[in-house]
C-alpha cells in the first residue's frame, strides 16, 4: 500500500530527503537534519542536529532559522525550511521570528512522539496559527522515510 505522505513533488522530495539524509548523519543518536531553500530553489544552507556536543539548543532548524538572518527580510519570507521532523517549539518559534515563509517536514512530532512514549508537545503549525504567523506549513511527507532514521 502507497504511504499518502509519499506523496511530495520531485523537488520537494529531493530537498526533504536531504534533510533526512542529514539526520541519518547526526552524531550522538538525535537524527534530526534540516535544509534551506531560496525562492529559486537554490540551497542556502544545511544543518544536521549537534545536541548535546555542541549545546542544549543546536538544533538544525534553530542553526538555519539564525543562519537565514543574513538574508533581507523579503529573501527569507521566500524561503523554505525543510526538516526531516517536524520543528519543536523552540524552533518553530525562532523560525517565526526569523520570518522564514514556509516549512515542510517528514515526519510529524505526534507520530515520533506515538511511537517513543513521549509527550508531541504543540504541532508546529498550531503554534504559528496562535502567533498569527504568515509561515506556511506542510507536512508530514515521506514519512515512512523520516521516521526510519529514528530506529
Amino acid at each position: 500500500m502507497t504511504d499518502p505522505t509519499d506523496a511530495a513533488g520531485s523537488e520537494e522530495a529531493t530537498h526533504l530527503r536531504s534533510a533526512i539524509e542529514l539526520a541519518a548523519a547526526a552524531p550522538d543518536g538525535h537524527p534530526y537534519g534540516a535544509v534551506l531553500v531560496d525562492e529559486t530553489g537554490a540551497v542556502v544552507a544545511r544543518a544536521k542536529n549537534t545536541v548535546p556536543s555542541d549545546g542544549l539548543a543546536a538544533h538544525p532548524e534553530l542553526k538555519l532559522a539564525e543562519r537565514s538572518t543574513a538574508l533581507a527580510p523579503e529573501r527569507r519570507a521566500g524561503c523554505t525550511l525543510y526538516a526531516s521532523t517536524e520543528p519543536c517549539e523552540m524552533c518553530t518559534a525562532a523560525i517565526h521570528y526569523a520570518g522564514i515563509g514556509r516549512v515542510v517536514f517528514g515526519v510529524a512530532r505526534a507520530t515520533l512522539a506515538d511511537r517513543q512514549g513521549t509527550a508531541p508537545g504543540v504541532s508546529c503549525r498550531e503554534l504559528l496559527d496562535r502567533k498569527g504567523s504568515a509561515t506556511v506549513v506542510e507536512g508530514p511527507l515521506l514519512q515512512r522515510e523520516a521516521l526510519a532514521v529514528h530506529d
